[in-house]
């Protein structure tokens, strides 16, 4: 038994108190320290927290409990204290008796009359867990995310070449040699097309090389200009799916965004209505904008398959998600639609019936 280990409190009342009862029942550890380096009074949860008994606790200096890697910080946080400089919110590691290691967040104050120091610490283990568990996740998150960039450049770089020739096999026709309309037409198209897939490919490896991607250029954008760049670069698939597009811009026809990002959500979401269309009728698809509580929306409707939207809400924007059996399917094509919408501040929810269609709300960040 040492000189702390009976405290009685008196506040001027005939009541006395007994502390020793809430320093024994306290969740937290208490302690009492002296300028020697020793424990000279702990609660019940010190000993239990770390394993060791009470004698061990009291015979051996309080730096033989701590962890290895943080003797060192301890040590001079300890010479503050010594200084009679309070310690706040100071996290360090113990050793438990059986080799496990205790994460403890310290508010201590010290009485230099006394040579000894009043210490509480938080057990906070559970806390750095989670807090690991998490780190964990946003390294794998940020190497996924740089895998992606770096697979989306290659693919973009690469495929250029090729494309490059196909141009050029364009320019070599001598299309005054074709007489037939229909021929003329097709080539045209083809040549178009192409010639509008080497200057998405440009500007994919063009953002995709500025060192910051997170500094997305923003620009006011009519929404007519951009699905008509689209749709000229879908022009063959359309025509030859009769796709019937009916657009309607008349309340909202401008939205700041990101130029590359829009036309990439309309190319997704039109080839994608036009991939799961129905068989028993001719694919329509409906695009208009409207305005609700200042917020710029953009509505994107089919009347293609559909799904169950129960079954796949929470997979529906994931990466490599497949809700049809279709031989071109990917599951790459929502999943950007949803990161392009999301990493400038928009949101965008889904709504889907079986053989009814699919319908798309974009909200736009201010």
């Amino acid at each position: 038994m040492n000189e702390y280990s009976n405290v009685n409190y008196n506040p001027g009342t005939t009541e006395t108190f007994n502390l020793e009862l809430f320093f024994d029942l306290s969740p937290d550890l208490l302690c009492i320290t002296g300028y020697d380096g020793y424990f000279k009074k702990i609660n019940p949860i010190v000993s239990k927290t770390l394993g060791y008994t009470n004698e061990e606790l009291y015979s051996n200096p309080v730096s033989s409990f701590i962890h290895p890697d943080d003797k060192d910080v301890t040590a001079k946080n300890r010479k503050n204290i010594l200084k009679n400089i309070p310690l706040l919110n100071f996290e360090n590691r113990y050793v438990t008796k059986n080799g496990e290691i205790v994460w403890l967040s310290w508010t201590s104050m010290p009485v230099e009359s006394e040579q000894v120091v009043f210490a509480i610490a938080k057990n906070i283990t559970h806390k750095k867990k989670l807090e690991e568990n998490r780190n964990n996740l946003l390294a794998n998150l940020t190497k996924i995310n740089r895998d992606l960039k770096q697979l989306t450049y290659t693919t973009s770089h690469d495929l250029r070449s090729p494309v490059s020739n196909l141009i050029s096999v364009f320019n070599l026709l001598d299309v005054s040699k074709i007489e037939d309309d229909e021929t003329l037409e097709f080539i045209g198209m083809l040549k178009s097309a192409t010639e509008n897939l080497k200057d998405t490919l440009n500007k994919y490896v063009d953002d995709l090389s500025q060192k910051d991607l997170l500094s997305v250029q923003i620009e006011e954008l009519d929404l007519n200009d951009c699905l008509q760049i689209v749709k000229r670069s879908l022009s063959t698939l359309i025509l030859n799916s009769k796709t019937i597009i009916n657009a309607d811009f008349s309340e909202v026809k401008k939205i700041k965004f990101n130029r590359a990002y829009l036309e990439s959500i309309l190319l997704n979401l039109i080839t994608n209505s036009i991939k799961y269309a129905r068989t028993d009728c001719t694919p329509v698809i409906t695009i208009y904008s409207k305005q609700v509580n200042g917020v710029n929306q953009l509505i994107f409707r089919d009347e293609g398959l559909g799904f169950d939207i129960d079954k796949v809400k929470d997979r529906i924007f994931g990466l490599n998600q497949k809700f049809h059996q279709h031989s071109d399917s990917k599951g790459i094509g929502l999943y950007l639609v949803h990161n392009h919408v999301t990493s400038l501040g928009g949101h965008i929810t889904i709504d889907s019936k079986v053989n009814e269609g699919t319908t798309f709300v974009i909200s736009f960040k201010d």
